[in-house]
């Protein structure tokens, strides 16, 4: 990639991160950038394709950085605790803010929801790798399905991380509660051969 086209992602991402998904366009972002607003179309040929970009390169990157914690993950909790980490330390950086404009602007741009979709299934096809490998031997494996959990796991802390914006106390407690529903997954994964047996069983009938 160009210095100028990462120059202009990094502006797009900037300029999201601080005015807004109102107030980009392609004057803010070469500000931002500290090139010509020309090379926005040059480069990129129109905004939506800048922060469609922006966007899938940003989450790429994002995902990478926290790939070895997701492979070390061994137990549901800790699935829960990687979540945990990765969003306080995107919180920080101001990644939160940018995902929620991004997600605001989504909804009226079709575009833009498109982007938007394809970066966030990077996140759940991390987490659906780790759910399939912990899930494999559970006594939940009949009943379990991997890829609608990951993106149900996905979209709750894409919610609570907006959601904490307006109710820290109220995220927290959500969190604690997905550890909870953790610890009891844990506690039927350690029942004896016999009852496992009958949890699968159960469970099948159930299903």
């Amino acid at each position: 990639m160009s210095d100028t086209r990462q120059k202009l992602i990094d502006g797009a991402l900037e300029t999201v991160r601080s005015h807004g998904i109102a107030g980009v366009s392609a004057r803010t972002v070469a500000a931002a950038a500290g090139v010509n607003q020309a090379l926005v179309f040059y480069h990129f040929g129109s905004m939506d394709d800048l922060l469609s970009e922006a966007c899938q390169v940003a989450t790429a990157a994002a995902v990478d950085r926290y790939r070895t914690a997701f492979a070390a993950v061994g137990s549901l909790r800790e699935l829960l605790d990687v979540g945990r980490s990765v969003h306080e330390q995107e919180r920080a950086q101001g990644n939160v803010a940018v995902l929620a404009q991004l997600l605001a602007g989504a909804q009226t741009d079709e575009k833009l929801a498109t982007a938007t979709g394809r970066a966030l299934s990077l996140w759940v096809a991390e987490v659906e790798a780790v759910l399939r490998r912990l899930l494999k031997d559970s006594a939940l494996a009949d009943v379990a399905d991997p890829g609608g959990l990951a993106h149900a796991v996905s979209a709750a802390f894409v919610g609570l991380e907006l959601f904490e914006g307006v109710d820290p106390a109220g995220a927290a407690a959500a969190l604690t509660a997905l550890e909870r529903l953790g610890v009891v997954m844990e506690a039927v994964d350690d029942l004896g051969p016999v009852a496992r047996r009958a949890v699968r069983a159960r469970l099948r009938r159930r299903r």
